[in-house]
């Protein structure tokens, strides 16, 4: 069996464009992979354009040879987007390799530990606030104008049975400060210093998402990389009130991870950035974070649950980075069901109304939980004619 072909596909994900990888192998049969083309600047297409003819010298079942192959020829330029290129090829030949054998992919990990994954709801408001026009006049979703919308929204979290949800900073009222998350150029993406006033406007935000969700759902914030090591000290100490699951922040060193860590009672996730199992070793060494995020289309299944392994030495917990469509939270579900230290699973609950229409099989949810999907491979293929009614709003890239 060798790779024939290596095709690219892309659809209107509403507030982000989601890429597909389609592997077909000489005798026919077809591997799926979902990626992230336009996150950053873009550049993945192209580069597994780039790897095709390497990948084609290969069985696609050989899939850690495969891998380490193509690695090997950036490994002196080695950085995030040829390593998400590199997943994209590994997640389709393990979907290649699960259905020649007529098993789930899970399987090939020595999994499934758990049929049932727990859920929380991400950008729970994030969305609808950040783009209430968006959401009420094309999605037809309620919009999110106020404290007390986010409260009626966090109780509907809890009667659709989620056991937590995360949420973003927002802005309501005339006069109050937006939050620069540090991932693109804006009003305070140099500075990252943390203003009294948007400190208050965080507290009164979470206060009315605890006030929805009431006392037994988690409760977590995600301020990305919108601050230094400074202002997340003083955020973790401020939440402390709030009984938080966890305060998620982005950070490029481990020592000063650890010490806003160490700095509060407030439990620390991140490392949803980092890309191999090299990276991720000093934050677990440092004891740096009390769950690690592993994004699976970035690092693939397989490095994925080699980086979780190694985070099970040092007693930390995995969560998977899931902002995608249904074929990457099918992925997901494979790489939590394949290790013994699986937190909670990141799900996006507010999407575009035809995201079960660009799979063969959505994921069942029942009562905040994933159940396991048992077909082989992910247990459901992409719909291309779907993904042809719905073309990108903005074309990827480097598409």
């Amino acid at each position: 069996m060798k790779i024939a072909k290596i095709e690219d596909f892309h659809a209107d994900g509403g507030w982000r464009t989601l890429s597909f990888l389609k592997i077909t192998t000489d005798d026919g049969l077809v591997g799926w992979s979902e990626y992230s083309q336009g996150f950053g600047v873009g550049g993945v297409t192209e580069l597994i354009h780039k790897f095709a003819p390497l990948a084609k010298m290969f069985d696609p079942r050989d899939v850690g040879v495969i891998g380490e192959s193509l690695r090997s020829h950036t490994r002196i330029v080695s950085g995030a987007i040829t390593h998400q290129a590199v997943a994209a090829i590994e997640n389709a030949c393990l979907d290649i390799k699960a259905k020649a054998l007529g098993v789930p992919v899970y399987s090939l990990f020595g999994g499934p530990f758990r049929d049932r994954l727990t859920l929380y709801w991400s950008h729970c408001g994030s969305m609808r606030a950040w783009d209430p026009d968006l959401w009420e006049k094309e999605f037809k979703k309620p919009p999110i104008r106020s404290l007390d919308d986010l409260k009626q929204l966090g109780r509907e979290a809890v009667r659709r049975g989620f056991k937590a949800i995360k949420t973003n900073p927002m802005t309501f009222k005339p006069g109050q400060i937006g939050f620069n998350a540090g991932v693109r150029m804006a009003p305070g993406f140099l500075d990252r210093n943390l203003d009294r006033r948007v400190l208050a406007q965080f507290v009164e935000q979470l206060a009315a998402q605890r006030d929805g969700i009431g006392p037994d759902t988690g409760l977590m914030f995600d301020l990305n990389f919108g601050l230094r090591t400074e202002g997340f000290i003083r955020v973790a100490k401020a939440l402390e009130q709030f009984d938080m699951t966890w305060l998620e922040i982005d950070m490029h060193d481990p020592e000063g991870l650890a010490q806003v860590r160490r700095s509060s009672s407030t439990p620390i996730t991140s490392l949803e950035s980092l890309h191999g199992l090299r990276h991720y070793r000093p934050y677990f060494e440092n004891q740096s974070v009390d769950v690690a995020v592993v994004d699976v289309p970035w690092n693939g299944v397989w490095e994925s649950v080699r980086i979780a392994t190694l985070a099970e030495a040092y007693e930390v917990a995995c969560a998977p980075h899931n902002f995608y469509g249904h074929l990457a939270s099918l992925m997901s579900a494979h790489f939590c069901a394949s290790i013994p230290n699986f937190r909670i699973m990141e799900y996006e609950v507010d999407d575009v109304p035809w995201k079960d229409e660009l799979v063969t099989i959505p994921p069942v949810v029942e009562n905040g939980e994933l159940i396991l999907p048992k077909g082989p491979g992910w247990g459901a293929d992409v719909n291309e004619e779907a993904l042809k009614a719905h073309p990108p709003r903005g074309r990827p890239k480097a598409a």
